[in-house]
C-alpha cells in the first residue's frame, strides 16, 4: 500500500494564506458610529390615588381594630365605583416611647388603600367621597403598558429612518457610494410618572368643593438608535 506525503512547505504556505484571508475579512475600513433619537409627548392615561389612615393607642389590639375598621369602610366605598381598580397598600405599626426613649407608652399604626383607573373624572369624584373616611397620601399619573408599547413601536420605525438618513449624509460627505450597517442598537426610555403631593391635591380638593381638580399631564417616550456603518467607496 502506497502512502501519500505532502511537502511541509506546501502546508505552511496554505495555512499562511488562510490566516491572511481571515485577517483581511476582519479588517474594516471607513466605519462610523452614528446616533439618532426621536421622542414624543404622550398624555397620561392612568391615574392612581393613595389614601391612608393612622391612629395611636396604648392597646395594640384596640389600635389594630380601629385601623382595620377605617380601611374596611374605605374599601367598601371604593368597591361601589365601577371600572376602578382597588387594592390594599402597606400597613405597619411601631412603638411610641417616652421622652427618655426607654419605655413604650403607646403604639402607632398606619394602613393604605389605592385606587387606579383610566377614568380621571370618576376617580376624582371617588376621591372626594373617600376623603371623609381616609386621608390623602398622594396622586400619581402614568402611561399604561399598552399605550407605552404602541408609542414605542411607532417611534422605533421613526428612529430607524432617522438613523438611515444620517447614514446617507455621512456616506455622501465621505464621498462613498453606499454603506452597510455593521450593528444597530435600539433603546427606549420613559420619563418617570408625575406624582402630586398630598398638600397640593388637598388644596385642589378644597377649591373644587370636595372632588380635587386634576390634570394628567404628559410624559416623553424616547427611542434612540445607536449603531455603526461601513462606508463603501
Amino acid at each position: 500500500m502506497r502512502k501519500l506525503f505532502l511537502p511541509m512547505t506546501g502546508l505552511l504556505l496554505a495555512g499562511s494564506l488562510l490566516a491572511s484571508a481571515a485577517q483581511a475579512d476582519d479588517i474594516r475600513y471607513n466605519q462610523i458610529s452614528l446616533r439618532a433619537q426621536v421622542e414624543q409627548a404622550v398624555n397620561h392615561d392612568t391615574m392612581q390615588v393613595t389614601f391612608f389612615t393612622e391612629a395611636q393607642d396604648r392597646d395594640p389590639a384596640k389600635l389594630a381594630e380601629t385601623v382595620t375598621r377605617r380601611l374596611n369602610a374605605g374599601l367598601e366605598t371604593a368597591r361601589k365605583a365601577s371600572g376602578i381598580r382597588v387594592s390594599s397598600g402597606n400597613r405597619s405599626s411601631h412603638p411610641v416611647y417616652d421622652e427618655k426613649g426607654e419605655n413604650i407608652v403607646a403604639w402607632r399604626e398606619r394602613g393604605e388603600i389605592s385606587i387606579e383607573g383610566s377614568d380621571f373624572a370618576a376617580i376624582s369624584a371617588l376621591t372626594g367621597e373617600m376623603l371623609g373616611e381616609l386621608s390623602l397620601s398622594g396622586m400619581q399619573f402614568s402611561l399604561s403598558a399598552d399605550s407605552r408599547r404602541q408609542t414605542e413601536d411607532q417611534l422605533i420605525a421613526k428612529a430607524i429612518e432617522a438613523f438611515k438618513s444620517r447614514a446617507d449624509i455621512a456616506t455622501r460627505s465621505l464621498g462613498g457610494s453606499d454603506y452597510k450597517i455593521v450593528n444597530l442598537n435600539l433603546n427606549t426610555q420613559y420619563m418617570q410618572p408625575m406624582r402630586y403631593r398630598a398638600e397640593k391635591v388637598m388644596m385642589a380638593a378644597d377649591m373644587a368643593g370636595g372632588a380635587p381638580q386634576v390634570e394628567g399631564g404628559q410624559s416623553d417616550v424616547t427611542v434612540s438608535a445607536d449603531g455603526v456603518i461601513e462606508v463603501r467607496d
